[in-house]
């Protein structure tokens, strides 16, 4: 069983993945810290083998909260931006936040100079990375396939 922490409804992907896969994919809707705390505390004690912490304004902000406590329960858990892995999450794969920022200051740029936000183009990242954090594999005691690690854009030690 994996615990997938949300500040939104489940996408059909997710559990269609979910249980091509034979997992049981339960879903925690959090709004504040108490409630990440108990969400975490309970997928545990329900015997949930990973967290997916996805993205959202408030799991970012409280990311530090996340990687934290998953480590203290020995919770794997997987993040949306790479970065999060570099601040001591086990492993993450998406875009780049940093990339993100920049998408965002060339709109930005573009409106500044005249023009008109319906007319620019909506753009989606076109890199993701995977970074896993060696570290925190070891505090976990996990071991981390040859094959994924090759797979890997970067390897925290």
């Amino acid at each position: 069983m994996q615990i997938q922490l949300r500040t939104a409804s489940p996408r059909p992907a997710l559990d269609a993945t979910a249980s091509a896969l034979g997992l049981t994919l339960r879903e925690a809707i959090v709004g504040s810290p108490e409630q990440i705390e108990r969400s975490l505390r309970e997928a545990k004690d329900g015997g949930a083998a990973g967290v997916n912490v996805l993205s959202s304004a408030l799991l970012f902000a409280l990311r530090g909260q996340i990687i934290k406590l998953a480590a203290e329960l020995g919770l794997p858990a997987i993040y949306q931006w790479p970065e999060t892995a570099d601040e001591g999450g086990l492993i993450a794969y998406g875009p780049s936040l940093r990339g993100a920022f920049r998408q965002v200051t060339t709109l930005v740029d573009k409106v500044l100079k005249g023009a008109k936000p319906g007319d620019i183009p909506v753009e989606q990242p076109t890199r993701f990375s995977l970074v896993i954090n060696l570290k925190a594999t070891r505090t976990l005691g996990l071991t981390v396939p040859a094959l994924t690690l090759l797979r890997a854009d970067r390897a925290i030690e």
